[in-house]
């Protein structure tokens, strides 16, 4: 899509979703309110800055269900975050939502390489985590075969990647690793196997880590993004070019803004991704701070896509530390690291 086409096509969506807000969330509705934000205000995409941020703290001072904007009868799937600073950020999903989803995850599958021929096993823990349920779901829409191991169990996950000639690895990059590392153990050399893409996610990957990743297994690995706030897996991921992170930015708003002051920075410029969702209808999200450090590129790819990308993301605001003046984030030990192991 042209991109006048597309951000016409986003500004309709982005009135809509705050009239959505104001209706249906009371939350969101005080938030508006107190900022003086209609959808009459909102002439062009740029005075999305008038909208108020969304942070993790409002869906746990809202917690389970406060940000929900259907009501429990109209929500067929509930999932949640691990919960591991504290309470769970909860997230529901309409009919309609998971099958925007399952559309979003398709994209990013097809983009990578994914076909109808292939055999996906799926090696994400299963439950209230986002990764499994989400990359399930859009493997299927893309018609490959999709195996649903879930994690653990590593000697009958290489087993399975064997026998069973799987030819899609779904998995977090680290676990993907440690696979390799079985699958040596096991006398099964990477000749042996079938496998040719790896849709990972859901923790950081240097390109250190990927060499390692694709010498061990003999796979093409590419990168995926999402949070279950947002919706989950599907927000964004990379195309057979591995040259950035395409956003499907016609169900997701992006911003890039100053992580101290919150002022959007300018095309190009590294900070803070920021998301507005454009389509959801079981929990809508306005201008929610990701804390994840990356910079969007608006170049057309070379593929033929004309989605925003994004750089892998860097690091995180809130884990950023300042040494004698220079930003240093965990991921950059961690590629150290791996450059030291090899």
């Amino acid at each position: 899509m042209p991109r006048p086409e597309l951000e016409r096509l986003q500004l309709e969506r982005l009135r809509r979703t705050v009239e959505y807000c104001r209706k249906n969330v009371p939350h969101y509705r005080d938030k508006l309110e107190k900022a003086g934000v209609s959808p009459e205000r909102i002439k062009a995409l740029s005075d999305i800055k008038y909208i108020p941020f969304t942070t993790k703290d409002d869906l746990r001072d809202t917690y389970p269900y406060g940000l929900f904007a259907r009501p429990l009868k109209e929500i067929v799937r509930i999932h949640a975050s691990s919960g591991t600073t504290g309470k769970p950020t909860v997230v529901g999903y309409t009919r309609g939502d998971l099958e925007i989803w399952s559309d979003c995850v398709a994209r990013v599958c097809v983009a990578a390489g994914v076909t109808d021929e292939d055999v996906a096993q799926i090696s994400f823990g299963y439950g209230l985590f986002t990764g499994a349920l989400g990359l399930h779901y859009g493997l299927e829409k893309v018609g490959a075969s999709v195996i649903p191991i879930s994690s653990g169990n590593t000697v009958k996950q290489v087993m399975i990647l064997k026998d069973f000639g799987t030819t899609v690895l779904v998995s977090t990059p680290s676990y993907a690793l440690y696979m390799g590392e079985v699958a040596k153990e096991e006398g099964i050399c990477r000749e042996e196997l079938r496998l040719k893409i790896g849709l990972f996610g859901s923790e950081g990957c240097t390109a250190e880590m990927r060499d390692q990743i694709e010498s061990a297994l003999g796979v093409f690995a590419t990168d995926n993004y999402g949070m279950s706030e947002l919706m989950g897996p599907g927000v964004s991921g990379e195309c057979a070019l591995r040259d950035g992170i395409h956003i499907n930015e016609d169900h997701f708003y992006p911003e890039i803004i100053d992580p101290a002051t919150g002022e959007v920075r300018e095309a190009g410029a590294e900070g803070e991704l920021v998301i507005t969702t454009l389509t959801k209808e079981g929990i809508p999200l306005l201008r929610y701070r990701t804390k994840d450090i990356t910079r969007l590129n608006y170049e057309p790819c070379r593929c033929g896509r004309t989605l925003v990308r994004m750089d892998k993301v860097k690091g995180r605001s809130d884990d950023m530390l300042k040494i004698r003046g220079v930003n240093v984030f965990p991921s950059q030990i961690e590629r150290a690291s791996c450059r030291e192991r090899v």
